[in-house]
């Protein structure tokens, strides 16, 4: 064998061996690349999942204290229809137009019956007052 032989078999040996080494550390490059789009990945579903948990507690939250907001808002009207109830009672007694409840007590003595108020408020008609009042006395007797 020739020296130049031996010298060209070392030459092409050493290429291969270096072509070898390349393609061995870009393997590994390109598999931790992907290692780390698959852990960024997971990552990001993990923080999405996080999110979205908060936002459907936080939304449950919200539907609470809504709740909580329209019951408030129910009493608050309920209370001011009781008040405006007793406002327009107060201007009734103002006017002597409901002498009848302060009088209620001595005029059931006298066998008068007084006047039922929801009698007044839902106008009911006169012979629904006249069955009132009769029960009334059949239980006063």
């Amino acid at each position: 064998m020739s020296t130049g032989l031996i010298v060209a078999i070392i030459v092409v040996a050493v290429i291969v061996i270096a072509v070898l080494l390349f393609a061995m550390t870009r393997g590994r490059r390109v598999a931790a690349e992907r290692r780390r789009q698959r852990m960024l990945e997971t990552r990001r579903e993990q923080a999405a999942n996080e999110h979205r948990q908060a936002a459907e507690t936080r939304t449950g939250r919200a539907e609470e204290a809504e709740h909580r907001a329209r019951v408030a808002n129910a009493l608050a009207e309920r209370e001011r229809a009781e008040a405006q109830l007793h406002e327009e009672t107060a201007r009734a007694h103002e006017r002597g137009l409901a002498d009848d409840q302060l009088m209620g007590d001595d005029a059931t003595a006298q066998g008068e019956v007084p006047r039922d108020d929801l009698a007044e408020r839902d106008d009911v008609t006169a012979r629904d007052e006249d069955e009132v009042a009769a029960r009334r006395q059949r239980t006063n007797r």
